[in-house]
């Protein structure tokens, strides 16, 4: 048990129940609940953006990835950054300047509010559900190693904080939890990048030439290798993971929060450089990590190097931190991996709840007669029943490979929801018709080709060959998707359909102008 990476944890968990204590104080409408009252700066919530996008994955998985595969891991992660430029040129201002609560709002806005409404959140919550179950497995399995809490315990633990920070303080506390997770991560990152490049002379050229010289591959370690050799399932991962960013529930609502379009912006800028820095400098830690981590006797089992690391393979930048900082720091760095993962549940659980109360409850069931006391009650059951669930979720896949988890939360994403958002905001002729059967075919069929990929026909239910070749179907999925919704509006000929393709005029203006977005927001 480390005792110096149990008290600094105690510390952020009072630290954030702080934060959420004084932001209950400011949240007393359905506005501040779901927007923070569209109040944040852009400096603010792009710090808030890259809290929620970057989760425990990026600080281990990236790291260990890098330690294992060289410059593939760099390669890998080039679609999760080269996504943001998407968000900041097709989404964001747009995103603002419609005004809402939810991307949901945005489809439904000019077509019908019942169906659109019930089949886009839907989605959502898939996309939100599988995201959780990666990072309450996460969680659980970090604290099970670095505290020495039973797994069980952790997940549980996990889900009451969650519950905690939207029930009592919404987007307000989950914005600042996850603004000062970002900053601990960075701050986190950047010293270990120079305890690391320490032992190199702050030079990346012996850094290098160093790792090749350690690594089992050799000089291969700086070229790609195995894991993009089929180009298709490459290219099929790239789309993913490009157009599954524009697509993610938690990270389209924080563009809500600020007041107007030239402060979202501003965040995607701040978001992306932040992500940016974050990814090189952790491709620089897992280099070091091959020659301090991979040269060390005590950090592999039965001290034999190259054997199995103590751990797993998901700890390779905690071990770094031990060696390079001792306990202290390695305590230092497990808290900030745990608030990472606490601050992503946060904004999922709170996107889960509002696409539940706002989108089903409110516009749905109700027919936005729904009083803002009774929509922000729905949000709270909702939130407790979203943390009951993830924690079940992530007790039931316990020791579970989670990979094909992220594969299918970013292809559902990219399939189902980026498609008929970004008709909606771009295209006049889409129609409820296009919209529902769009999101549906791409739900549908992403789930589906993932199950029948090798990463879950194979891997996890046993059988010799898959049915689907590839594990990641986006490079299908996505144009099928689009086709779909081209084609049913393209046919619909219905007055209610000649009706949608009217309404489209005025939502372009607001989208491309802002007029009439502050009215919206608070509507």
């Amino acid at each position: 048990m480390n005792l110096q990476a149990i008290a600094m944890f105690l510390l952020f968990v009072a630290l954030t129940l702080g934060i959420t204590y004084r932001a209950a104080s400011r949240t007393r409408t359905a506005n501040d609940f779901y927007t923070a009252g569209g109040g944040i700066t852009g400096m603010q919530n792009g710090l808030a953006v890259a809290g929620d996008y970057m989760s425990a994955a990026t600080l281990l998985g990236v790291v260990s990835l890098v330690y294992a595969r060289g410059f593939d891991g760099l390669l890998y992660i080039v679609g999760f950054f080269i996504g943001w430029p998407v968000m900041l040129f097709l989404m964001a201002e747009r995103l603002r300047n419609l005004g809402k609560f939810t991307f949901v709002d945005i489809i439904a806005d000019r077509l019908d509010p019942v169906t659109t409404r019930c089949v886009a959140a839907s989605s959502s919550l898939v996309v939100v559900l599988l995201y959780l179950i990666v990072q309450m497995v996460g969680a659980g399995e970090l604290v099970q190693l670095l505290f020495g809490i039973d797994y069980t315990y952790a997940v549980v633990g996990v889900g009451a904080l969650m519950m905690i920070y939207v029930t009592v303080g919404g987007m307000v506390a989950t914005t600042w939890v996850q603004i000062t997770k970002a900053v601990l991560l960075m701050f986190g990152g950047t010293l270990l990048l120079l305890l690391s490049l320490a032992h190199f002379g702050f030079s990346l050229e012996t850094l290098v030439t160093r790792a090749v010289a350690v690594h089992r591959s050799g000089p291969a370690l700086l070229a790609p290798g195995t894991l993009f050799a089929d180009p298709v399932s490459a290219l099929s991962l790239s789309v993913a993971t490009v157009l599954g960013l524009s697509g993610l529930p938690h990270i389209l609502m924080r563009f809500f929060t600020v007041p107007n379009a030239c402060e979202a912006r501003k965040s995607v800028l701040v978001a992306s450089t932040c992500i940016g820095y974050m990814f090189l400098a952790m491709f620089a830690i897992g280099l070091a990590a091959t020659v301090i981590v991979g040269t060390n006797a005590r950090f592999f089992e039965a001290g034999h190097v190259g054997g199995k690391l103590l751990g797993g393979g998901n700890m390779v930048a905690m071990h770094l931190a031990n060696a390079t900082g001792g306990n202290l720091f390695l305590g230092f760095l497990a808290a900030v991996a745990f608030a990472t993962i606490l601050a992503v549940v946060s904004g999922l659980t709170l996107a889960g709840a509002s696409a539940i109360s706002h989108d089903i409850y409110a516009n749905v069931l109700r027919r936005g007669n729904a009083t803002e006391a009774a929509e922000i009650a729905v949000t709270k059951r909702a939130t407790g029943v979203i943390g009951v669930i993830a924690v079940l979720l992530g007790i039931a896949f316990k020791g579970q490979n989670l990979a094909f988890l992220v594969a299918l939360a970013y292809n559902v994403a990219a399939s189902a929801n980026f498609p008929v958002l970004v008709l909606s905001m771009y295209w006049r002729g889409l129609t409820t018709r296009g919209a529902v059967w769009g999101v549906a075919s791409g739900l549908v069929s992403s789930v589906a080709l993932v199950i029948l990929s090798p990463a879950v026909w194979k891997n996890v239910l046993g059988h010799p060959t898959a049915i689907f070749p590839y594990d990641h179907p986006a490079l299908f999925t996505v144009p099928f998707a689009f086709l779909v919704a081209y084609l049913c509006s393209r046919f619909d000929n219905s007055p209610r359909a000649h009706a949608e393709r009217q309404a489209f005029d005025a939502r372009l203006v607001q989208a491309q102008t802002g007029r009439g977005a502050a009215a919206a927001s608070n509507h």
